[in-house]
Protein backbone atom coordinates (compact mmCIF):
# COMPACT_ATOMS: atom_id res chain seq x y z
CA UNK A 1 0.00 0.00 0.00
CA UNK A 2 2.78 2.42 0.84
CA UNK A 3 4.60 1.95 -2.63
CA UNK A 4 1.33 3.31 -4.02
CA UNK A 5 1.18 6.54 -2.67
CA UNK A 6 4.63 6.93 -3.41
CA UNK A 7 4.79 9.48 -6.50
CA UNK A 8 5.95 7.55 -9.38
CA UNK A 9 5.48 10.34 -12.10
CA UNK A 10 6.73 13.77 -11.75
CA UNK A 11 4.14 16.59 -11.70
CA UNK A 12 5.54 19.06 -11.14
CA UNK A 13 5.73 21.10 -14.83
CA UNK A 14 2.01 19.94 -15.02
CA UNK A 15 1.15 20.88 -11.48
CA UNK A 16 2.65 24.49 -12.72
CA UNK A 17 1.05 24.44 -16.17
CA UNK A 18 -2.34 23.77 -14.51
CA UNK A 19 -1.58 27.06 -11.87
CA UNK A 20 -0.70 29.41 -14.40
CA UNK A 21 -3.83 28.20 -16.28
CA UNK A 22 -6.77 28.57 -13.48
CA UNK A 23 -4.22 31.92 -13.31
CA UNK A 24 -4.96 33.51 -16.80
CA UNK A 25 -8.78 32.45 -16.72
CA UNK A 26 -9.40 33.56 -13.29
CA UNK A 27 -8.50 37.33 -13.78
CA UNK A 28 -11.54 37.40 -16.26
CA UNK A 29 -14.03 35.04 -14.98
CA UNK A 30 -14.97 34.83 -11.12
CA UNK A 31 -15.58 31.49 -9.63
CA UNK A 32 -16.54 28.63 -11.71
CA UNK A 33 -13.81 26.77 -10.04
CA UNK A 34 -15.21 23.63 -10.60
CA UNK A 35 -15.90 24.57 -14.41
CA UNK A 36 -12.22 25.56 -15.10
CA UNK A 37 -10.85 22.35 -13.13
CA UNK A 38 -13.23 20.13 -15.46
CA UNK A 39 -12.00 22.35 -18.75
CA UNK A 40 -8.44 21.64 -17.91
CA UNK A 41 -9.20 18.09 -17.28
CA UNK A 42 -10.77 17.80 -20.53
CA UNK A 43 -7.97 18.90 -22.09
CA UNK A 44 -5.75 16.60 -20.44
CA UNK A 45 -8.02 13.42 -20.88
CA UNK A 46 -8.91 14.74 -25.19
CA UNK A 47 -12.33 14.82 -24.27
CA UNK A 48 -15.16 17.28 -25.57
CA UNK A 49 -17.39 19.90 -23.46
CA UNK A 50 -20.75 20.72 -23.28
CA UNK A 51 -21.15 23.73 -21.60
CA UNK A 52 -24.71 24.30 -20.23
CA UNK A 53 -26.17 27.56 -18.29
CA UNK A 54 -28.31 30.95 -18.41
CA UNK A 55 -27.42 34.31 -21.08
CA UNK A 56 -24.71 35.60 -19.11
CA UNK A 57 -22.63 33.67 -17.40
CA UNK A 58 -19.61 33.17 -18.97
CA UNK A 59 -19.69 30.53 -21.01
CA UNK A 60 -19.05 31.20 -24.42
CA UNK A 61 -16.11 33.56 -22.72
CA UNK A 62 -14.69 30.68 -20.62
CA UNK A 63 -14.15 28.72 -24.34
CA UNK A 64 -12.36 31.48 -25.46
CA UNK A 65 -9.95 31.75 -21.98
CA UNK A 66 -9.21 27.99 -23.17
CA UNK A 67 -8.06 28.47 -26.24
CA UNK A 68 -6.36 31.63 -25.04
CA UNK A 69 -4.13 30.11 -22.79
CA UNK A 70 -3.14 27.53 -25.59
CA UNK A 71 -1.16 28.62 -28.60
CA UNK A 72 -2.82 26.43 -30.86
CA UNK A 73 -5.19 27.68 -33.54
CA UNK A 74 -8.86 28.58 -32.61
CA UNK A 75 -12.28 29.01 -34.85
CA UNK A 76 -15.63 29.44 -33.52
CA UNK A 77 -19.39 28.36 -35.05
CA UNK A 78 -22.42 30.04 -34.17
CA UNK A 79 -24.72 27.48 -35.22
CA UNK A 80 -28.03 29.08 -36.60
CA UNK A 81 -31.28 26.75 -37.86
CA UNK A 82 -30.17 27.60 -41.28
CA UNK A 83 -26.46 26.09 -40.74
CA UNK A 84 -25.75 23.42 -43.61
CA UNK A 85 -22.74 20.50 -42.85
CA UNK A 86 -20.71 21.85 -45.52
CA UNK A 87 -20.65 24.84 -43.30
CA UNK A 88 -19.55 22.86 -40.90
CA UNK A 89 -17.08 20.52 -42.68
CA UNK A 90 -15.77 22.29 -45.59
CA UNK A 91 -16.97 21.80 -49.15
CA UNK A 92 -15.29 20.83 -52.70
CA UNK A 93 -14.94 23.65 -55.01
CA UNK A 94 -14.31 23.45 -58.76
CA UNK A 95 -10.81 24.96 -59.84
CA UNK A 96 -11.16 26.42 -63.33
CA UNK A 97 -7.49 26.02 -63.41
CA UNK A 98 -6.28 22.86 -63.09
CA UNK A 99 -10.17 21.40 -63.90
CA UNK A 100 -10.60 19.87 -60.42
CA UNK A 101 -12.44 19.84 -57.42
CA UNK A 102 -10.45 20.88 -54.69
CA UNK A 103 -11.59 20.72 -50.94
CA UNK A 104 -11.71 23.35 -49.37
CA UNK A 105 -11.85 22.90 -45.12
CA UNK A 106 -14.53 24.33 -42.75
CA UNK A 107 -14.04 25.79 -39.34
CA UNK A 108 -14.48 22.40 -37.63
CA UNK A 109 -10.32 22.75 -38.71
CA UNK A 110 -9.18 23.41 -36.24
CA UNK A 111 -7.31 22.77 -32.33
CA UNK A 112 -10.18 24.45 -30.33
CA UNK A 113 -13.26 24.68 -32.10
CA UNK A 114 -16.17 26.67 -30.10
CA UNK A 115 -19.58 25.79 -31.08
CA UNK A 116 -21.71 28.23 -29.70
CA UNK A 117 -25.60 27.83 -29.09
CA UNK A 118 -25.02 24.37 -30.17
CA UNK A 119 -28.31 23.59 -29.93
CA UNK A 120 -29.71 25.47 -32.33
CA UNK A 121 -28.98 24.04 -35.51
CA UNK A 122 -31.13 20.91 -37.12
CA UNK A 123 -30.64 16.97 -36.64
CA UNK A 124 -28.64 17.35 -40.53
CA UNK A 125 -26.30 19.81 -39.32
CA UNK A 126 -25.61 18.05 -36.06
CA UNK A 127 -24.84 15.05 -37.75
CA UNK A 128 -22.16 16.38 -39.50
CA UNK A 129 -20.00 16.09 -36.05
CA UNK A 130 -20.72 12.89 -35.58
CA UNK A 131 -17.30 11.59 -37.12
CA UNK A 132 -14.81 14.43 -36.28
CA UNK A 133 -15.69 14.30 -33.25
CA UNK A 134 -15.40 9.90 -32.51
CA UNK A 135 -12.77 9.39 -34.89
CA UNK A 136 -10.70 13.19 -34.74
CA UNK A 137 -11.47 12.89 -39.07
CA UNK A 138 -13.76 13.93 -42.10
CA UNK A 139 -14.54 12.36 -44.78
CA UNK A 140 -16.13 13.98 -47.60
CA UNK A 141 -16.53 13.17 -51.28
CA UNK A 142 -14.44 9.97 -50.43
CA UNK A 143 -11.35 11.52 -49.09
CA UNK A 144 -10.76 11.35 -45.31
CA UNK A 145 -9.54 14.62 -43.55
CA UNK A 146 -7.35 13.66 -40.64
CA UNK A 147 -7.67 16.25 -37.78
CA UNK A 148 -4.37 17.90 -36.05
CA UNK A 149 -3.92 17.15 -32.51
CA UNK A 150 -5.14 18.43 -30.19
CA UNK A 151 -8.64 18.55 -30.96
CA UNK A 152 -11.18 19.29 -28.81
CA UNK A 153 -14.79 20.63 -29.14
CA UNK A 154 -16.06 23.17 -26.57
CA UNK A 155 -20.20 23.96 -27.15
CA UNK A 156 -22.31 26.23 -25.24
CA UNK A 157 -26.23 25.86 -25.35
CA UNK A 158 -29.00 27.84 -23.41
CA UNK A 159 -31.04 25.34 -21.34
CA UNK A 160 -34.43 27.77 -20.98
CA UNK A 161 -34.80 28.85 -24.74
CA UNK A 162 -37.31 26.40 -26.84
CA UNK A 163 -37.93 28.94 -29.36
CA UNK A 164 -35.93 27.89 -32.31
CA UNK A 165 -33.67 25.19 -30.96
CA UNK A 166 -33.52 21.35 -31.45
CA UNK A 167 -32.85 18.56 -28.68
CA UNK A 168 -29.18 16.96 -29.49
CA UNK A 169 -29.09 13.35 -30.78
CA UNK A 170 -28.57 10.67 -27.83
CA UNK A 171 -25.63 9.69 -30.03
CA UNK A 172 -24.12 12.91 -30.07
CA UNK A 173 -24.53 13.91 -26.52
CA UNK A 174 -22.73 10.91 -25.58
CA UNK A 175 -19.14 11.81 -27.32
CA UNK A 176 -19.36 14.70 -24.70
CA UNK A 177 -17.13 14.05 -22.31
CA UNK A 178 -18.66 16.56 -19.69
CA UNK A 179 -21.74 18.37 -19.52
CA UNK A 180 -20.64 21.12 -17.35
CA UNK A 181 -23.93 22.94 -15.56
CA UNK A 182 -22.88 27.05 -14.71
CA UNK A 183 -25.13 28.49 -12.63
CA UNK A 184 -25.11 31.88 -11.24
CA UNK A 185 -22.48 33.48 -8.95
CA UNK A 186 -22.48 34.63 -5.35
CA UNK A 187 -22.97 38.09 -4.27
CA UNK A 188 -19.73 38.23 -3.15
CA UNK A 189 -18.39 36.81 -6.69
CA UNK A 190 -21.28 39.31 -8.36
CA UNK A 191 -19.22 42.30 -6.70
CA UNK A 192 -16.28 41.05 -7.73
CA UNK A 193 -17.19 41.48 -11.33
CA UNK A 194 -18.42 44.90 -10.90
CA UNK A 195 -15.21 45.75 -9.32
CA UNK A 196 -12.97 43.90 -12.06
CA UNK A 197 -14.73 45.13 -15.08
CA UNK A 198 -16.07 48.77 -14.48
CA UNK A 199 -12.75 50.17 -16.06
CA UNK A 200 -12.02 47.14 -18.26
CA UNK A 201 -14.41 45.05 -20.45
CA UNK A 202 -13.84 41.10 -20.84
CA UNK A 203 -13.13 41.48 -24.00
CA UNK A 204 -10.31 43.78 -23.04
CA UNK A 205 -8.98 41.71 -20.36
CA UNK A 206 -9.71 38.72 -22.57
CA UNK A 207 -6.90 40.07 -24.95
CA UNK A 208 -4.41 40.37 -22.02
CA UNK A 209 -4.32 36.80 -21.44
CA UNK A 210 -0.63 34.57 -23.13
CA UNK A 211 -0.75 31.41 -23.81
CA UNK A 212 1.43 28.80 -21.16
CA UNK A 213 0.60 25.63 -23.37
CA UNK A 214 1.29 24.79 -27.02
CA UNK A 215 0.58 21.31 -28.42
CA UNK A 216 3.84 19.69 -27.36
CA UNK A 217 3.10 20.42 -23.89
CA UNK A 218 -0.21 18.91 -24.27
CA UNK A 219 1.16 15.50 -25.53
CA UNK A 220 3.46 15.31 -23.09
CA UNK A 221 0.79 16.33 -19.99
CA UNK A 222 -1.72 13.84 -21.64
CA UNK A 223 0.90 10.93 -21.50
CA UNK A 224 1.73 11.62 -18.07
CA UNK A 225 -1.94 11.26 -17.06
CA UNK A 226 -2.24 7.68 -18.94
CA UNK A 227 0.17 6.70 -16.13
CA UNK A 228 -1.91 7.42 -13.11
CA UNK A 229 -2.25 4.71 -11.31
CA UNK A 230 -5.92 2.96 -10.60
CA UNK A 231 -6.28 0.10 -8.12
CA UNK A 232 -8.44 -2.58 -9.53
CA UNK A 233 -11.20 -2.05 -6.70
CA UNK A 234 -11.28 1.35 -8.55
CA UNK A 235 -12.01 -0.22 -11.72
CA UNK A 236 -14.43 -2.10 -10.29
CA UNK A 237 -15.78 0.71 -8.65
CA UNK A 238 -16.27 2.35 -11.97
CA UNK A 239 -17.96 -0.54 -13.62
CA UNK A 240 -20.71 -0.87 -10.49
CA UNK A 241 -21.92 2.80 -11.19
CA UNK A 242 -22.44 2.48 -14.85
CA UNK A 243 -24.48 -1.21 -14.41
CA UNK A 244 -26.56 0.67 -11.58
CA UNK A 245 -27.80 2.48 -14.43
CA UNK A 246 -28.99 -0.16 -16.50
CA UNK A 247 -31.68 -2.52 -15.87
CA UNK A 248 -33.15 0.51 -13.65
CA UNK A 249 -36.25 1.22 -13.47
CA UNK A 250 -36.17 5.10 -12.89
CA UNK A 251 -34.22 5.20 -16.24
CA UNK A 252 -35.12 4.69 -19.63
CA UNK A 253 -31.69 5.20 -20.79
CA UNK A 254 -28.94 3.85 -18.86
CA UNK A 255 -25.03 4.58 -19.58
CA UNK A 256 -22.53 2.68 -22.43
CA UNK A 257 -19.00 1.42 -22.00
CA UNK A 258 -17.90 4.76 -23.46
CA UNK A 259 -19.43 6.19 -20.42
CA UNK A 260 -17.41 3.96 -18.39
CA UNK A 261 -14.04 4.95 -19.86
CA UNK A 262 -14.98 8.54 -19.89
CA UNK A 263 -15.02 8.00 -16.42
CA UNK A 264 -11.48 6.55 -15.63
CA UNK A 265 -9.71 9.16 -18.06
CA UNK A 266 -11.67 12.02 -16.27
CA UNK A 267 -10.62 10.77 -13.09
CA UNK A 268 -7.27 10.15 -13.86
CA UNK A 269 -6.94 14.01 -15.11
CA UNK A 270 -8.25 15.38 -12.21
CA UNK A 271 -5.99 13.30 -10.00
CA UNK A 272 -2.86 14.97 -11.91
CA UNK A 273 -4.67 18.04 -11.22
CA UNK A 274 -4.65 17.62 -7.49
CA UNK A 275 -0.98 16.82 -8.07
CA UNK A 276 -1.33 13.10 -7.21
CA UNK A 277 -0.50 9.97 -9.51
CA UNK A 278 -3.11 7.93 -8.70
CA UNK A 279 -6.88 7.81 -8.25
CA UNK A 280 -8.93 7.89 -5.46
CA UNK A 281 -12.68 7.27 -4.93
CA UNK A 282 -12.90 11.17 -4.43
CA UNK A 283 -11.41 11.44 -7.75
CA UNK A 284 -14.35 9.33 -9.29
CA UNK A 285 -16.83 10.48 -7.08
CA UNK A 286 -16.87 14.11 -8.36
CA UNK A 287 -16.22 13.86 -11.58
CA UNK A 288 -19.59 11.34 -12.12
CA UNK A 289 -22.47 13.81 -12.32
CA UNK A 290 -20.39 15.34 -14.96
CA UNK A 291 -19.91 12.00 -17.45
CA UNK A 292 -23.49 10.99 -16.59
CA UNK A 293 -25.65 13.88 -16.08
CA UNK A 294 -26.20 14.08 -20.18
CA UNK A 295 -26.00 10.06 -21.01
CA UNK A 296 -29.06 8.49 -18.67
CA UNK A 297 -32.32 9.28 -19.67
CA UNK A 298 -34.88 9.46 -16.61
CA UNK A 299 -38.56 7.45 -17.40
CA UNK A 300 -41.53 9.39 -18.44
CA UNK A 301 -42.91 8.72 -14.80
CA UNK A 302 -39.63 10.03 -12.80
CA UNK A 303 -39.65 12.98 -15.26
CA UNK A 304 -43.71 13.75 -14.28
CA UNK A 305 -42.74 13.65 -10.36
CA UNK A 306 -39.80 16.29 -10.81
CA UNK A 307 -36.77 14.57 -10.97
CA UNK A 308 -33.70 15.46 -12.58
CA UNK A 309 -30.78 13.82 -14.16
CA UNK A 310 -28.69 14.88 -10.95
CA UNK A 311 -30.98 13.50 -9.00
CA UNK A 312 -30.59 10.22 -10.35
CA UNK A 313 -27.20 10.10 -10.08
CA UNK A 314 -26.89 10.57 -6.35
CA UNK A 315 -29.48 8.71 -5.61
CA UNK A 316 -26.78 5.72 -7.62
CA UNK A 317 -24.33 7.06 -5.92
CA UNK A 318 -25.40 6.67 -2.68
CA UNK A 319 -26.83 2.92 -3.30
CA UNK A 320 -23.54 1.90 -4.35
CA UNK A 321 -20.50 1.03 -1.87
CA UNK A 322 -16.89 2.98 -2.25
CA UNK A 323 -14.22 1.63 -1.72
CA UNK A 324 -11.96 2.14 0.79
Amino acid sequence: MDELFENRTDLSKLSEAVSQMRGAIGRVVVGQSEMVDLMIAGLLCDGHLLIEGVPGVAKTLSAKLLSRSIDVPFSRLQFTPDLMPSDVLGTSVFNPQNMQFQFKPGPVFSNIVLIDEINRAPAKTQSALFEVMEERQVTVDGQTYPMQEPFIVVATQNPVEQEGTYRLPEAQLDRFLFKINVGYPTAQEEVQILQQQQHQSAAELLQEVQPVLNAGDIAYFRSLVKQMVVQPKLLEFIASIIASTRNNPSLYLGASPRASLAILKAAKAMAAIRARDFVLPEDILGIVPHVLRHRIILSPEKEMEGFTADDMVQQLLEKVEVPR
